[in-house]
């Protein structure tokens, strides 16, 4: 009796699945272009309330609180750049090019080390191997 009830539903199952055409689903929402950029905003803004709740709570000094906090802002300016020049239209700016890191140098945060390594001793992200 279970096999029976078992076999009809995935007989049903089966049925629906090969019968849903590609044409029967709806299209996708459309992907805005600020997506992006909003989810870099609130990560901006969520980071420099957790800067300034270390920095009452005493777990930073105040020139690290000074440094981050005009770092963070300066990050923030150019995502509301972008977001304004998506908004009016404009062609989109390049970013600018990354200089060549130097050897044993870590490309993601700058670390230097005094030997070759396959990842950074620091961040932990791949180094480029020379060859």
């Amino acid at each position: 009796m279970i096999i029976a009830i078992t076999c009809a539903v995935a007989i049903v199952v089966i049925v629906f699945v090969l019968g849903v055409r590609p044409k029967d689903i709806p299209p996708p929402e459309p992907v805005s272009p600020f997506l992006h950029l909003d989810e870099r905003k609130a990560s901006i803004y969520e980071n420099l309330r957790d800067l300034q709740f270390e920095y009452r709570v005493g777990k930073i000094s105040d020139d690290d609180y000074q440094a981050t906090k005009k770092d963070l802002q300066k990050e923030l300016a150019k995502v509301l750049a972008e977001v304004d020049r998506i908004k009016s239209g404009a062609a989109p700016v390049p970013p600018p090019p990354k200089p060549a890191a130097a050897p044993n140098t870590c490309p993601a945060c700058g670390a230097k080390f005094d030997k070759p390594l396959k990842f950074c001793g620091e961040c932990g992200k791949p180094m480029q191997v020379s060859i």
